[in-house]
């Protein structure tokens, strides 16, 4: 889960003592007087809370997984930080998950690392750990997805990505910890702290996991940058991988009029031509880089204008969508789907609101609709509509086959519709309105759980938009 945008369900107060004055009757004028400086304490949890310092649970999560513990401490006084994680279907919640932060924001700009301690009661995972979740922007989040802990006190290095952007942060410290094969187990952790190290060195950087990638894209689309990390190596020599917030990075496009990309990473695709986006972390330049091909104006499909009563939708902005598992699943070689990177959310591109989807290195992908959302009864619809367009040469012997499945997995039976070469698009979109009687072996579609489309491989770039079933 992305905790940095986790919903929060409950909150809690740690500090000693809320004083709450109440003035009447009197003003006191602040004109002239100057801003008070924020305080640079470093303490989140160390043989108890710091002041002002808050706590929320992530949505989803256990309320009650985390306890203070006066028995089971670091250094054998004070208290430590108690995680009860959950076993899988667990009524309470699915996984311990929360956020520690402070009403008044504090300058860490100082320090260089945020340090703790942790046990638990077997080997496993730690899940997600870091710093920067204040409930508001949360701007500035660091966090670490490879610590492991065990039955032994170990001492935990969260390296700050620039720490001079740290001037006026909240949020001090956050997790999320899942069952581990169905089972749930308990860590401590004690004595979170930031600190300034000096056995932190060699910083690396990257974006896009450092790799260089070169998208085609049209004009109004706006993505954002991912695979934005910050590796340190530590005094134990090993590297120290630290997903990192946009905002800790600076970036450059070299062609502004083709791509423009904002402090939070979102890049918006400009006019016809070609940027590379990079980026640096405090002047230090990080691998990786994004090449921009701005193809122009977008040409949309044309909008649907049937009516909304006589539509069952799968994927369009015209009409309200059913719910659907995935946009592009495919079979692994365990013969089990697998979801890709266009992800149940669906759009590839928006552009100017409306989203398409874009299947490349097409083989055959499916649109699932049948694990864990109910399946299409599309018994009285009469025709299956959708929009196509190729992005290359359409050669002779090219298709694209549409198969539809109904019962999946039970008493399955199936129906396909081909559309060749003689018929297809290069760079415009066709719009087909196949009768559900074409889809030769469909003899049942009340249960409709399965939208494939197979090509040759040579037709393997293509815009996908209104995919919708219909009846006259």
């Amino acid at each position: 889960m992305n905790t940095s945008t986790t919903k929060i369900m409950t909150k809690v107060i740690f500090s000693g003592l809320l004083l709450i004055l109440i003035t009447t009757g009197c003003e006191r004028s602040v004109d002239g007087l100057e801003e008070a400086d924020l305080t640079n304490n470093p303490n989140v949890f160390v043989d108890g809370f710091s002041g002002g310092l808050e706590y929320a649970v992530f949505q989803g999560a256990v309320l009650n997984a985390f306890q203070v513990d006066t028995e089971v401490t670091s250094d054998g006084i004070g208290s430590s930080m108690r995680f009860a994680v959950p076993d899988v279907n667990d009524p309470r919640g699915s996984y311990a998950g929360g956020t520690f932060f402070t009403t008044s924001p504090r300058d860490l700009s100082e320090y260089n690392a945020l340090t703790f301690y942790a046990k638990a009661t077997e080997s496993v995972p730690l899940g997600v750990v870091g710093f920067g979740n204040d409930l508001d922007q949360n701007k500035f989040t660091a966090e670490v997805t490879d610590f492991r802990a065990n039955t032994n006190w170990k001492k935990y290095v969260i390296p700050i990505p620039d720490a001079s952007k740290l001037t006026s942060e909240k949020g001090m410290f956050f997790y999320s910890f899942g069952p581990i094969e169905d089972k749930g187990y308990t860590v401590w952790i004690d004595e979170v702290k930031f600190e300034f190290l000096g056995t932190i060195g060699q910083p690396r950087f990257e974006m896009l996991d450092g790799e260089d990638e070169t998208t085609s894209t049209f004009t109004g689309v706006r993505t954002s940058l991912s695979g934005l990390n910050s590796i340190y190596n530590l005094a134990d020599g090993t590297d120290q991988s630290v997903n990192s917030a946009a905002a800790y990075f600076e970036f450059a496009s070299s062609n502004t009029s083709t791509a423009e990309v904002d402090e939070l990473g979102n890049v918006l695709v400009g006019a016809q031509g070609s940027a590379v986006i990079t980026a640096s972390v405090g002047g230090i330049d990080a691998d990786g880089s994004l090449t921009v091909e701005s193809r122009g104006t977008f040409v949309s499909a044309p909008t649907p204008t049937r009516d909304a009563a006589n539509v069952i939708s799968v994927f369009s902005d015209a009409y309200d969508n059913v719910d659907v598992d995935y946009y592009n699943g495919f079979f692994n070689g365990d013969g089990q789907t697998t979801q890709g990177g266009t992800g149940s959310g669906g759009a590839d591109l928006i552009v100017d609101g409306n989203g398409v989807i874009n299947y490349t290195q097409l083989n055959f992908v499916g649109i699932g609709l049948f694990d864990s959302v109910p399946s299409i009864d599309a018994t009285e619809m009469t025709h299956f509509h959708v929009d196509i367009k190729v992005n290359e040469a359409v050669q002779s012997g090219d298709f694209i086959r549409l198969l539809l499945l109904n019962s999946v997995g039970d008493g399955e039976t199936s129906g396909s519709f081909t559309i060749s070469s003689s018929i297809l698009l290069q760079d415009s979109w066709l719009g087909l309105d196949i009768p559900l009687s074409s889809f030769n072996g469909l003899n049942d579609r009340s249960e409709i759980g399965l939208i494939f489309f197979v090509s040759d491989n040579t037709v393997s770039n293509i815009f996908v938009d209104n995919i919708y079933f219909f009846k006259n």
